[in-house]
């Protein structure tokens, strides 16, 4: 399998998605070995530098770890720890700290607002089962039920990982009369007062 990439793209990163397809192709797991750098070369086609270069790019995410003597096997993916170490370069100055707090509140909103026509009696309870006894988890289990039940796995994907940014900032979340008032306006059916409900939110956590 020859390794093709674009005039902009460099070797290594046509190499990454090589290695993926082939992870992939061969149902490889958490704990599997993968093949050594000179069989890679071989069945992918590609000089070992690229290879190294490559894998060790995959190690430094996280995911893939290399034991002495044994060789390199895929890890258990721990998103937390990779988002840890891309924050202390990306999350630089106020104003990007700025722009992903208003980014997330903006997904939040609209989820929240899709939310409506999905929930049921039975995930009210849940909400405000999550507000009273998860007061530090609050946050991240009330909008995950959110995002979950409206089904978008590509916005949730990116919640995520905005929310995993937003731990190494410590940033503030809503206080609990927000997550009550919005439990209010799912039992009355109020799609358009959710709007103000987070305006009014970003005002009160603005800069």
């Amino acid at each position: 399998m020859a390794v093709s990439m674009s005039p902009k793209q460099k070797v290594y990163q046509a190499v990454l998605n090589e290695i993926r397809s082939y992870i992939d192709e061969n149902n490889l797991k958490p704990g599997d070995k993968l093949p050594s750098e000179r069989d890679l070369a071989e069945s992918l086609q590609a000089g070992r530098s690229s290879i190294r270069e490559a894998l060790r790019a995959m190690e430094l995410l996280g995911l893939l770890e290399t034991r002495s003597g044994q060789g390199t096997f895929l890890s258990i993916y721990k998103p937390y720890q990779t988002v840890e170490l891309l924050a202390s370069f990306i999350l630089q100055g106020s104003k990007t700290k700025q722009d992903l707090s208003l980014a997330k509140l903006i997904i939040e909103k609209e989820i929240a607002k899709l939310a409506i026509h999905q929930l049921n009696h039975q995930d009210i309870h849940k909400l405000e089962t999550i507000v009273k006894e998860n007061l530090e988890e609050k946050h991240v289990q009330f909008f995950s039920l959110l995002f979950h039940k409206t089904d978008n796995l590509l916005l949730t994907r990116i919640w995520n990982i905005m929310e995993d940014f937003s731990l190494t900032m410590e940033q503030a979340n809503y206080d609990i009369m927000f997550y009550e008032e919005l439990i209010g306006l799912y039992k009355n059916h109020k799609y358009d007062a959710i709007e103000t409900l987070f305006e009014n939110a970003q005002k009160s956590n603005g800069p």
